[in-house]
């Protein structure tokens, strides 16, 4: 009843992703669903205990805290909404407090796991553009859907610079460093025309077999496969590469602002969580070096 006009807050109020817009309705419909079963068929009648009923639904269901708590932030969301449209007074996921997630090691690759990566792809017309992808996902910290959505027009070779538009819009630019700007102009004026076949308005940087913008599964088939090769099997996943790429900036001295504004975190605290892998190398040379540790 209300899903339009929330999904058109999310979209040019809180500026939500198109990704983020989608994860949002589906949530929106199954809450929809579950309080059709309590006999609810309109979202502003829900109460407290519904809602706290509801979390207690997914929990038994076998849901991860953190998947419980993205769906509470869902309904945080839709009731702001409603709030600030009149339709609700009070909003019943007040005083809810969300579950605890337990934190997750976080997967990244070694310096020299990297350097054998990268030095996989062959001199082929696909091994120049996979030598390309790899290279600017380790360069940048990128995520995989802001590498599918990059075109052409994004790269400067000459001064080594990536704009980055990210999510809803929010661009920002990232240094190339030398390596990922020679796989990336190779690539382009050696690989790209040729995959391009017949298709030369397209604008994409990387393009697949067809000639057309590559595709977020097609970017993650390609790195299961050389994960398999460098024997990482299923460690090998963008986000992978995007802790790598902090993990490795931080122990090589970056500081967290200039690394939160590279990776295109809002909230520096999204930044922090890779502090504890640096604070555990520390650790770890202080346990084997020092007389009396």
């Amino acid at each position: 009843m209300y899903l339009d006009g929330f999904i058109d807050y999310l979209r040019t109020e809180k500026r939500r992703s198109s990704n983020t817009q989608e994860a949002y309705r589906r949530d929106y419909l199954n809450f929809e669903e579950y309080m059709k079963t309590k006999s609810i068929y309109d979202l502003k009648d829900v109460s407290n205990t519904e809602i706290v009923s509801y979390l207690y639904k997914l929990k038994d269901e076998g849901k991860s805290a953190a998947t419980v708590n993205r769906k509470l932030a869902s309904l945080r969301a839709l009731y702001t909404y409603m709030k600030k449209e009149g339709i609700v007074s009070r909003d019943p996921t007040e005083g809810i407090k969300s579950p605890r997630v337990g934190r997750k090691e976080i997967e990244y690759l070694t310096i020299e796991e990297v350097d054998s990566l990268l030095a996989l792809p062959d001199d082929s017309v696909k091994g120049k553009r996979d030598k390309a992808i790899l290279e600017l996902l380790y360069a940048t910290g990128i995520r995989v859907n802001e590498l599918v959505a990059t075109d052409v027009e994004d790269i400067n070779l000459r001064i080594g610079f990536y704009t980055c538009n990210g999510d809803a819009g929010k661009a920002r630019i990232i240094p190339i460093g030398k390596p990922a700007r020679r796989a990336v102009e190779d690539y382009i004026f050696n690989s790209r025309d040729i995959l391009l076949k017949e298709n030369e308005d397209e604008k994409a940087l990387f393009v697949n077999y067809y000639g057309g913008r590559m595709t977020r599964q097609g970017l993650w088939k390609l790195l299961k496969a050389y994960g398999d090769k460098a024997g990482l099997g299923d460690r090998l996943t963008p986000h992978t590469l995007r802790n790598s790429f902090a993990v490795h900036m931080l122990q090589n001295g970056a500081d967290l602002k200039s690394l939160q504004e590279l990776m295109g975190h809002e909230d520096l605290t999204a930044t922090q969580i890779y502090l504890s892998v640096t604070r555990h190398r520390i650790k770890d040379v202080y346990d084997r070096t020092h007389p009396r540790a």
